[in-house]
């Protein structure tokens, strides 16, 4: 067991979205005060000179720069590796802090030592609240998902229910699934548990931790007390077709792997017809839309205003100290 000598640890995994990253780096460093915390970019090969951005304008962050592309799982498993915090965030590359929304999240997860994972209140552009819990839903559901039930029935009560709608985010509760764009996990969760499962890419990673905690008995909570603005689809919308079937074929991986739906080799089948039925039918509607953006699900709001933080202050909060990191050999094995 590694000792822990920071409170946190950021782990960024960023492919492509260097001004993103930059808009991400900045408010982490201006909005985390009161807490002892380090960041760690990995840099996913991208081509658009992210990496070179990071060390020159962020020299204390820890910058592990990949020599090929491993994506997200593999990417957030070799930050954690090297992670010295009490906790690690799994932070997309696309968000950004309002507030102190890390120091907020370290200090809930010390009051609730029962807590294996959380996530904050998630934030759309416009201040509305971005859908991120998730129901463990059975095979109707999903054949219903497959056919966009949610969409021609936009108030099924079936479909509602998996997705949530009437979430109530003005309160901490416990979660079957939340999402990982802003994600902490104890240090001691991922010690007992493990790390992310690499089988996957980009896609099933955090229903796959989520899934695995809440059947070894861990719980996952959401909480308000934090709030993260999350753009979306960043990564994933620069290839929209690919990422569409890499989700599906995910999607299958994570069924078989984990013995999601009933395993026999009939119900396997019907699922993997069901999903690439509806990978057809997202790829039409796909070609069909002008902005090519990869949706995830039905967006509905949370009545609430716009809060005035969404604009980054400025503060005079100073970053930690410049750390240095030399890649081991065998880190990206």
């Amino acid at each position: 067991m590694k000792r822990s000598t920071l409170d946190l640890s950021i782990i960024i995994a960023s492919f492509n979205t260097r001004d993103l990253l930059r808009e991400c780096l900045d408010s982490v460093y201006r909005h985390t005060g009161d807490s002892s915390f380090e960041v760690i970019c990995v840099d996913d090969d991208s081509p658009d000179g992210s990496a070179d951005m990071v060390a020159e304008l962020f020299p204390q962050v820890i910058l592990v720069r990949n020599q090929q592309r491993l994506r997200y799982a593999r990417n957030h498993n070799v930050g954690t590796r090297i992670a010295s915090g009490r906790y690690a965030c799994h932070l997309d590359s696309d968000t950004l802090l309002v507030s102190d929304a890390m120091s907020e999240m370290v200090r809930f997860m010390d009051e609730h030592p029962e807590v294996s994972a959380c996530g904050p209140k998630l934030l759309n552009s416009d201040g509305s609240v971005q859908h991120c819990i998730r129901s463990f839903a059975g095979a109707g559901i999903f054949l219903l998902q497959a056919l966009n039930w949610h969409r021609l029935f936009p108030d099924s009560p079936a479909m509602n229910r998996y997705y949530n709608a009437d979430f109530d985010y003005s309160r901490a509760q416990r979660v079957e699934s939340i999402g990982t764009s802003a994600y902490f996990v104890r240090r001691s969760t991922w010690e007992s548990v493990g790390m992310f499962d690499e089988r996957f890419g980009q896609f099933m990673v955090d229903l796959a931790y989520n899934f695995t905690l809440n059947r070894r008995g861990h719980s996952v909570w959401y909480t308000p007390c934090a709030e993260v603005v999350h753009y979306g689809s960043r990564s994933i919308g620069q290839n929209p077709e690919a990422s569409l079937r890499d989700e599906t074929e995910a999607f299958i991986v994570f069924n078989e792997a984990y013995g999601y739906f009933r395993q026999d080799w009939f119900s396997r089948m019907l699922v993997r017809f069901a999903l690439k039925t509806r990978l057809h039918v997202r790829l039409l509607e796909l070609r069909a839309r002008a902005d090519k953006l990869v949706a995830k699900g039905p967006v509905a709001v949370y009545e609430r205003d716009v809060p005035p933080a969404l604009q980054l202050r400025n503060s005079d909060t100073p970053g930690h100290a410049p750390s240095s990191y030399e890649a081991p050999a065998d880190i990206f094995q």
